[in-house]
């Protein structure tokens, strides 16, 4: 845990125990305080690799199942219009270290970032299928 982020360990032991320099204690004695450790402390979540504490994704879920239905009840759902965006894709979205990532919503959208990008140089030769 130590070499995975020292200050989030840091922080969680002062947070929860008033702990501000865990070098001080015997090592037995900082692992069961950690193991104590709620499981949405900054550590737990980090070795983890979550984002967002599990009960937060929850709610997420139970939100855009429910901001679902009450779309299907209108016209636009009728139409394939305006379907509303899931909060849970956001807190569940992973970036990788090339760069940003980008959502599209139809292949409009698509087409015109590409063009936009094609005219500023940067070589991409994307094609939608």
């Amino acid at each position: 845990m130590i070499k995975e982020d020292e200050n989030a360990l840091i922080c969680d032991l002062a947070e929860t125990y008033q702990i501000y320099d865990y070098k001080r204690l015997p090592p037995s004695t900082v692992a069961v305080f950690v193991i104590g450790l709620r499981n949405n402390s900054r550590i737990k979540m980090k070795l983890s690799d979550q984002m967002v504490p599990l009960e937060t994704l929850i709610l997420a879920g139970v939100f855009d199942r429910l901001n679902f239905l009450a779309w299907t009840k209108t016209r636009d759902s009728q139409k394939g219009i305006n379907r509303p965006t899931a909060i849970l894709d956001f807190l569940t979205l992973k970036t990788n270290n090339d760069g940003d990532v980008i959502i599209f919503n139809s292949g409009k959208d698509f087409e015109k970032k590409r063009n936009e990008l094609i005219k500023a140089g940067g070589g991409y030769s994307w094609q939608l299928n």
